[in-house]
């Protein structure tokens, strides 16, 4: 039993024929009879009788023909409330973002980088440091992901839509006082002595450090493992080693100067990822659009930089 086989039962004690349903609801005789016999097969008594020519409902035909109605109304107030789901511009968005992007996107999403009037979506944010290959799965729980990932690695899995919003180069952090300071680039030669602060196992910017070794053809003393930006930097400045870190996305400090880094791909992006379905609601398209604007006052208010393009395996417009 399902939701055109009881519109058809309707429609057939209600106009009397089934050329008449056929002519109703577009479709032919033959279809409309496989369709009622169909219904009955699931229908332990008679729903239809002949009468003549005419084909008519049973007692019962006509009790499911009343139910049919209800059916219907139901289904018809359900579309309607998904309907409103889907459009209300102020439902809620979920949005999960590394530290970093965090910290760098989430102000302009709450003081509201929106340009449309009228109350805007409610927003739900959440950190969420994983490991690269664990970004993905994290749009199982939030409508919207700001991951990480570098150029050189392998694309995002097709199961989700992902679109960059910032390519941030990655630049040396190192002590104001610092002998390579003067440097106005650096080589990986340059740094290969140099004790050094990384990111644990598994996150984008290892890979970028063993490019770096890679280049200058000999290993790096990795001296300290931390994730955390924003304590990479206080231990930068207590002079523990040279580090990697965002151009845009981190908050400068006092005592560090960042030089960018020549000979080998110290690039980033950033993008967000969300599964394809939830971008049919309003609210998200809205949010969507605001991190888009975010990112374009990020490069503007840092001078500039490189236009985003589509991550990886990501065609435009995705």
């Amino acid at each position: 039993m399902n939701e055109r086989q009881l519109r058809i039962l309707r429609e057939l004690g209600e106009l009397g024929s089934v050329t008449a349903v056929a002519e109703a609801l577009l479709m032919t005789p033959s279809a409309i009879s496989q369709q009622l016999r169909l219904l009955q097969r699931s229908i332990a008594v008679p729903l239809t009788e002949r009468e003549g020519r005419r084909l008519v409902l049973t007692d019962a035909g006509q009790a499911l023909a009343g139910a049919a109605i209800e059916v219907e109304t139901a289904l018809a107030r359900a579309r309607h409330t998904i309907d409103e789901f889907v459009d209300r511009p102020d439902a809620g968005v979920s949005v999960a973002a590394f530290h970093s992007a965090a910290s760098t996107f989430f102000p302009f999403l709450l003081r509201g980088s929106r340009v449309a009037p009228g109350p805007g979506p409610r927003l739900s944010l959440a950190d969420e440091d994983v490991e690269q290959d664990h970004f993905p799965r994290l749009t199982r729980e939030y409508d919207l992901v700001l991951a990480h990932h570098l150029g050189t690695a392998p694309p995002w899995p097709r199961s989700v839509t992902a679109t960059t919003l910032l390519r941030e180069p990655l630049d040396v952090a190192m002590p104001a006082d610092h002998p390579l300071a003067t440097k106005r680039r650096l080589t990986p030669q340059d740094v290969a002595d140099q004790p050094w602060i990384a990111v644990h196992d598994g996150f984008p910017l290892v890979a970028t450090i063993d490019a770096i070794a890679i280049a200058a053809n000999r290993r790096l003393e990795v001296v300290h493992r931390i994730n955390e930006f924003a304590v990479v930097a206080e231990v930068v400045a207590a002079g523990g080693g040279l580090a990697l870190m965002p151009r845009w996305t981190t908050r400068p400090h006092p005592a560090l100067v960042l030089k960018p880094l020549s000979g080998v791909h110290a690039l980033r992006h950033i993008d967000v990822l969300h599964r394809p379905e939830r971008t049919a609601r309003s609210a998200v398209r809205t949010v969507l659009a605001d991190l888009h604007r975010a990112a374009a006052a990020i490069r503007h208010r840092d001078g500039g930089g490189p236009e985003p393009r589509p991550a990886p395996g990501i065609s435009p417009g995705a």
